[in-house]
């Protein structure tokens, strides 16, 4: 491991002034609000920085723009400069960037161009359409620090190795063979093991609808860019929310995959080869058809070709359409026994259960097997080591974990030895027998839908929140039980928390202080106007199902 002889207050503070100069002069804005002068930063807030035609590029949907530049309506050039340019105001607006690489995405853009004007063709289904990444993703020409201030200068805290920036992950290879345009990477938790975004470069992450509140984590950069349209699609991870929980918070259309559908080799991790619940790669995105087409068209490369751990799965057309004929099956699942819901959640809950019974659609109560024992196998894979990876990772610049990460990384589990291999074969027992367990449940509730068949989606809440509060996100509970299950879900947004509807029961009785301290967090002064999402959770590797589903619901919703 390599050792950096500086103070890790420069080091952060030279890293963080390199991100910032990265921003063209001419697109940095002089005088910024405070979150509390202005919380809401989306909308007509942004647009104002914009001109006309960039605000028509950037707020058109991922199909209109590869429609677009795949005909010559518009130049990749102008595409990419366009989002190039939002994405810099969110960046100022949230503290969502970590590289920023707009020159060389630019370069590749013009070399788009020319490609579509010599042979009259796009060079792929993604043709000119700019992706951001999370801070996972390796791309040639810039780092990959993952919040980390001891990797900057390194490949994953190492030097000499030959790697530093000029290694690229699979997936982002895969990209630029369909012709889409990376031009930036998004701002995670240091460790990634966080529902709030925070690091000692960047700082904290704001949610842009309300920035009282998180954008979301691990792929928290990547909510809040897209949550102000700074980017039409981008690319997280998933081992415990991070899609989802981003999505959520910024009313965002996010897919977590089942483990080995798309392809996470040459990725960097925390905790890589803890393999009882595997980190996944999904898509987040403000429609299901962005989700639907990047899916398509990376599945179209045969991925399972260049990295071992995916499965021999093309796109299955057959499952993407629209449901159409018997209604579909439905289950809805309020509480999980541990935590409850803030009353913005509660009521979106309530408001997509009943929207689907109106429809014609069977809506039952889902009675899972207990969820407090799922979270409890996914909790102890995450300690495997007792934080020992992540600690060195700290070590090598001597920086602090923040108090998100030391909440789980910190305190006694540091003087406790890992956990050794009965330890780690008896989890893996027990979460294949949970699985087991679950698997028969579902298949059990086909004497209940009134279709013949099983439950078809899970109507679920993401957090017990609409978004925490800094500080606050303390239960994964309703995120993490799908990665231990390795489900299929896609976030779904839904409305926005109201301060005159969304009250606090007062005849409200905690579980626990857990539960207790939980909703004491909730205020509807705070709150108000932030986004409210749920997930809809379907059985493994049924992606294009979920999204058909998802997309399906959110036609409903929107009336």
């Amino acid at each position: 491991m390599a050792a950096n002889t500086q103070g890790w207050q420069t080091l952060g503070k030279a890293k963080l002034k390199s991100i910032n100069e990265s921003l063209p002069k001419t697109w940095r804005v002089e005088s910024l609000p405070s979150n509390e002068e202005q919380q809401d930063v989306t909308g007509n807030y942004i647009r104002q920085y914009l001109s006309k035609y960039e605000i028509e590029i950037t707020e058109a949907s991922a199909t209109t723009i590869v429609e677009r530049t795949s005909s010559g309506q518009w130049t990749a050039e102008a595409v990419t400069k366009a989002f190039c340019h939002r994405a810099s105001l969110a960046h100022q607006l949230t503290n969502c960037l970590h590289e920023i690489f707009f020159d060389a995405a630019i370069e590749d853009a013009r070399r788009l161009d020319e490609h579509r004007a010599k042979y009259e063709k796009p060079v792929g289904p993604l043709h000119g359409l700019p992706v951001s990444l999370k801070d996972q993703f390796h791309v040639k020409g810039v780092e990959t620090t993952m919040g980390y201030i001891g990797w900057i200068g390194t490949f994953e805290g190492k030097k000499g190795t030959g790697r530093e920036k000029g290694f690229e992950s699979e997936l982002v290879k895969e990209l630029r063979d369909l012709g889409a345009v990376p031009y930036c990477k998004t701002s995670v938790p240091h460790t990634l093991m966080s529902g709030e975004t925070i690091n000692n470069i960047i700082g904290y992450t704001w949610n842009p609808k309300n920035r009282n509140l998180t954008s979301g984590g691990s792929s928290g950069g990547e909510g809040a860019l897209i949550g102000l349209r700074g980017s039409p699609v981008g690319f997280g991870t998933d081992i415990g929310g991070s899609i989802r929980i981003p999505a959520a918070f910024n009313g965002l259309y996010g897919l977590r995959p089942s483990t080995g559908r798309l392809p996470y080799q040459g990725m960097a991790n925390s905790m890589d080869g803890q393999n009882s619940v595997l980190s996944v790669v999904g898509p987040l995105a403000d429609s299901v058809g962005t989700l639907q087409l990047v899916v398509k068209s990376l599945l179209s490369r045969e991925p399972w070709l260049h990295d071992p751990l995916v499965h021999e799965i093309p796109w299955r057309e057959d499952q993407s359409k629209a449901p159409q004929g018997p209604p579909i099956s439905f289950a809805v699942f309020r509480h999980d026994g541990a935590v409850s819901l803030h009353p913005p959640v509660r009521r979106a809950i309530e408001a997509v259960a009943e929207s689907l019974e109106k429809q014609g659609h069977k809506v039952i109560e889902w009675k899972p097997p207990s969820h407090k024992r799922g979270v409890d196998i996914i909790l102890a894979s995450w300690t495997y080591d007792n934080g020992a990876d992540v600690r060195s990772a700290f070590e090598l610049s001597g920086e602090p974990m923040s108090q998100q990460i030391a909440n789980t990384y910190g305190g006694d589990l540091t003087t406790k030895p890992p956990k050794d291999a009965t330890f780690i074969a008896a989890n893996n027992v027990a979460k294949r027998e949970y699985q087991k367990e679950y698997m028969e449940y579902w298949n059990s509730t086909a004497e209940l839908t009134g279709t013949g068949r099983p439950v078809d989606v899970v109507i679920a809440p993401v957090a017990p929140f609409s978004a925490a509060r800094p500080g606050k996100y303390t239960y994964y509970g309703y995120s993490s039980i799908v990665n231990v299950l390795d489900y299929t879900a896609c976030t779904l947004p839904v409305t926005t928390a109201d301060k005159n509807i969304d009250v606090v029961d007062p005849s409200f009785k905690p579980m626990s202080k857990l539960d207790e301290a939980n909703m004491a967090g909730y205020d509807p002064e705070i709150y108000d106007g932030s986004h409210v999402s749920v997930q809809l959770i379907g059985r493994r590797l049924q992606e294009e199902k979920v999204l058909a589903v998802t997309e399906y619901v959110a036609g409903i919703l929107k009336g």
